[in-house]
């Protein structure tokens, strides 16, 4: 864009702004008197928790920001863009504009940032309507209840993690033990409508390798990816999350059956913290201020199924276990309202076994609504074969363990490889829930015939 046309484009997007002000309220202007860290201080304005603001400099594009708090005749604001240019003393305009983002058909193939502006070079995007993106509570008896299972095409979340259509599911992990390998397997094998991915606060090259390499042109075709690196500020990273979230509603109210995954609710658990400790929250939990364990539950509860339309969001979200550890706040708060989680163990994907699923760490607490008897069976059987085997391992491996002392375990240790083997799978590869449940019987039966 020239710098002759850079000046005509923000004076139309002033008047767009000023235009969104019913004309009958007065705009109570106010001027910028701080700015520490993100957090700038504004005295003179009235503006609602939640409204836009823009701070406009001399000589400089103004800035959009949004109001986070107040405090006597201080009000707090967060910019959700770059800050250079901003001089004290700045102009500050509220306005009635609301938290929405344009949806419609066009963002399906589409990757788009916070704002729903295209990152991808492929032109504007054609749209329907625009989404709040705080959404209304649904009521909890108007939720259908879930009795369908998703097929992930991943084999041993198939068979012994059953995921149900409309139910929330975490993804608990620490760094690099394949968490964005699992999702992409995911993204590109379930049977859904239409699939949405949310990239929140992760490295700008692994949002190009996860849109081109993991999801690919066939996978992203029914897909739209929001993505919002780490280099953005927090309040875009927060407002990330909740676009996802707004895109999957707007896709299940007509009638669809929507996959999403959020990469991940940890990052939007620590932009919210970095909002909530700059304007004086005092700080709880390892560091975390209340706040942070209020929004989680917020946007958690907008995923799931609705009588209303008849479609539904499945939802999964990655949790980074920090350090590897499982009693991790954002991971602990995050296990108490998903309807389930699966683990990733950094000593199995070490060992090279991926996808690296601990199954005795993980738990679908649908299964045992969506599978049928003779799946929860088998899928005992499998379970407890595996973990008298983890019991023992260590004496194993050290050699202590003497064969005949347990002849169960004895004809376990033999078909050990069986086990393993059918909780492995490649990345390409597509394992259908059929397929999945025909394995598991037939690694089942194969235990039971050498212990008979």
């Amino acid at each position: 864009m020239s710098d002759e046309t850079q000046p005509n484009r923000w004076a139309e997007r002033l008047r767009a702004w000023r235009e969104n002000l019913p004309p009958t309220t007065p705009v109570v202007k106010g001027q910028l008197e701080r700015m520490a860290g993100l957090t700038l201080e504004a005295v003179g304005v009235r503006a609602a928790v939640g409204a836009r603001c823009l701070v406009e400099s001399p000589g400089a594009a103004p800035v959009e920001c949004e109001v986070v708090g107040f405090s006597s005749d201080k009000t707090f604001l967060m910019p959700t863009g770059d800050t250079h240019g901003i001089t004290p003393g700045a102009l500050v305009s509220p306005s009635r504009q609301k938290l929405e983002i344009p949806v419609g058909p066009g963002l399906l193939g589409r990757v788009i940032d916070a704002h729903g502006n295209p990152l991808d070079g492929k032109g504007p995007i054609r749209m329907e309507r625009w989404q709040p993106l705080t959404a209304k509570p649904i009521n909890p008896l108007a939720r259908t209840p879930i009795h369908e299972p998703l097929d992930v095409g991943v084999r041993a979340i198939n068979a012994l993690l059953s995921i149900g259509r409309g139910q929330r599911m975490g993804l608990f992990a620490g760094s690099g033990v394949g968490k964005s390998v699992l999702l992409g397997m995911m993204t590109r094998n379930t049977a859904a409508d239409v699939t949405v991915v949310g990239l929140i606060g992760e490295r700008g090259r692994e949002v190009n390798e996860f849109v081109r390499d993991i999801l690919g042109s066939d996978g992203l075709e029914n897909a739209v990816v929001v993505a919002v690196p780490a280099d953005n500020p927090p309040l875009q990273r927060l407002h990330g999350a909740m676009v996802a979230t707004s895109i999957a509603e707007f896709f299940r109210d007509q009638g669809k059956d929507v996959l999403l995954l959020v990469d991940s609710l940890t990052r939007f658990a620590q932009a919210q913290r970095e909002i909530a400790l700059a304007i004086g929250e005092p700080p709880a939990t390892k560091g975390y201020p209340p706040s942070v364990f209020a929004k989680l539950p917020q946007l958690v509860e907008r995923a799931g199924c609705s009588d209303e339309h008849g479609g539904s969001i499945t939802a999964i979200y990655t949790v980074l276990a920090e350090g590897d550890d499982q009693n991790d706040p954002v991971v602990d708060s995050a296990r108490a309202v998903l309807d389930g989680h699966i683990v990733l163990s950094r000593s199995l994907a070490e060992s090279g076994h991926y996808p690296a699923i601990d199954i005795e760490a993980s738990v679908s607490r649908l299964m045992q609504t969506i599978a049928t008897p003779e799946q929860r069976a088998a899928a005992q059987k499998f379970r407890a074969a595996y973990s008298l085997y983890q019991e023992n391992r260590d004496l194993i491996n050290m050699g202590i363990y003497q064969q005949g002392a347990n002849p169960e375990l004895d004809k376990i240790i033999a078909h050990f490889p069986l086990l393993t083997r059918f909780l492995q799978q490649a990345p390409g590869e597509a394992v259908t829930y059929a397929e999945s449940l025909r394995d598991l019987e037939t690694t089942v039966a194969a235990l039971e015939t050498a212990q008979t």
